[in-house]
């Protein structure tokens, strides 16, 4: 934890900024980089019966950090993939209950 979910970014953009952005956010978030997963969505953008690119977008999924924290990892995110090559990068959070997360079926 935390998760974050790439969608309309190529695989290799992701790649290329991974270490980078995990490097940053785990100073950001104060949590060790093996907590992260980065995940490359597959999508599918469709905008009046036809097949449009997408708006480069990242879900994070985590357990909330305060807003000064969530605005870091914010700008931190859309900095690495506008370095990248994306533009207009979305970025929005999913908190997440510890009381309803379950790892190894335990609840945080």
């Amino acid at each position: 934890m935390p998760q974050l979910l790439f969608r309309g970014i190529a695989q290799e953009v992701v790649a290329k900024t991974s270490k980078g952005l995990v490097d940053e956010l785990t100073e950001i978030i104060g949590c060790p980089r093996d907590y992260f997963t980065l995940e490359c969505c597959s999508s599918l953008f469709i905008s009046d019966g036809e097949t449009v690119a997408g708006t480069p977008l990242v879900q994070v999924n985590w357990f909330d950090r305060g807003q000064e924290t969530q605005d870091r990892a914010a700008q931190s995110v859309t900095r690495h993939l506008r370095e990248a090559g994306c533009q207009n990068v979305d970025v929005y959070f999913v908190a997440l209950k510890t009381n309803c997360y379950y790892e190894n079926g335990e609840h945080f």
